[in-house]
């Protein structure tokens, strides 16, 4: 009778086996399939913004520029606003799969090089950013957590909390005012804006370096304003994850400390820091506004700015594009790390 319970219930356990193995690569097509939707959703919206504007589009994309008929005209047929709603479209979409998204009303130069021109300072300003503020802010957080009320968590999480709660524009001025302008006796001794020196080679060593000197104050910025956000969600999802009873059970194993944090608390405590991080990193591609504008970098953000006050129609286009796309792709990321973190979003 025995020999007939296990081979009843030995089978049953290798379907399960096998789904667990299988389960990533359909989890993975599902996510793909979730994010093919959202940009088709995008490209739709990204298309009628323009269209449900009153009047004609030609003469509001063209903001009184054309003197004569002939110019309205040669406007309409080089963007097919003439055609009918589903040619036009259809033609957007073909434009845009060949990067062909118009010409910029304010620099006469095409959309799709004015966006590579400019995403290259925002990679490298918000990107170097993420990556500090990501490896020191998870670190503060777990060493806080795991030294609760202790001497290192109280005064990490008093100034992480005050930087938390104060806007990164504000921020930025304060650095320019103390580092920049200087104060007192006390001169200033980095820039106060902008990405290169005038006269400076930016492909050469020196204008690397340059580079590096004004992007000081606009990484130390961006990177403690996001190292308060990491800190306290980790210190919060790890102090969550500390009263679980697995983690007793691992220390009644025998288990190190050092172990039972690394190998199983904090492991678990990464699922929702891993979504703000994942986040946070569509900002590398639509960038940051405020801090570009404060330092005057020349990136996603402050095109924006000047787009929005011109208004340079098909430059907002193309960057609303950019910066849904790269949402849309960094929650993708965000949702392959929870199936490989956490197996059980799988199902």
């Amino acid at each position: 009778m025995s020999t007939l319970v296990s081979s009843e219930a030995a089978p049953a356990a290798v379907p399960e086996q096998v789904s667990r193995r299988r389960g990533y690569p359909a989890y993975v097509l599902r996510k793909f399939g979730g994010a093919c939707g959202s940009l088709a959703f995008v490209l739709v919206l990204n298309f009628f913004l323009i269209r449900v504007l009153p009047g004609d589009p030609a003469r509001t994309l063209g903001r009184g520029r054309f003197t004569n008929p002939e110019q309205l005209a040669a406007f309409n047929k080089t963007y097919g606003l003439n055609e009918p709603l589903m040619k036009q479209f259809f033609i957007y979409l073909e434009n845009t799969f060949t990067g062909n998204l118009g010409i910029s009303l304010q620099y006469r130069v095409p959309v799709s090089q004015l966006l590579l021109e400019r995403m290259w300072p925002t990679l490298l300003l918000v990107g170097s950013s993420t990556i500090l503020a990501t490896v020191i802010g998870v670190w503060i957080g777990i060493i806080g957590a795991w030294n609760r009320g202790g001497r290192f968590d109280k005064i990490t999480t008093g100034v992480t909390l005050t930087l938390y709660s104060m806007p990164e524009w504000w921020l930025g001025l304060l650095l320019i005012a103390g580092f920049s302008v200087g104060f007192g006796p006390i001169p200033g001794i980095f820039p106060t804006g902008g990405l290169h020196s005038v006269g400076v080679d930016p492909a050469s060593l020196k204008g690397v370096l340059d580079t590096a000197w004004h992007l000081t104050l606009p990484v130390i910025t961006l990177t403690l304003a996001y190292l308060a956000e990491y800190s306290l969600i980790m210190r919060s999802s790890l102090l969550d994850e500390l009263g679980e009873d697995y983690l007793t059970t691992a220390r009644a194993k025998g288990l190190r400390d050092v172990d039972v944090r690394r190998k199983h608390a904090v492991r678990n405590a990464l699922l929702p820091t891993t979504t703000v991080i994942a986040l946070s990193i569509a900002f590398v591609v639509s960038g940051a506004v405020t801090v570009e504008t404060v330092f005057s970098i020349p990136g996603l953000g402050l095109l924006s700015t000047q787009a929005v006050s011109l208004p340079d129609y098909w430059v907002l286009q193309g960057t609303f594009l950019v910066q849904t796309g790269a949402v849309i792709f960094a929650i993708f990321v965000a949702n392959l790390i929870y199936g490989l973190l956490d197996p059980r979003v799988r199902t």
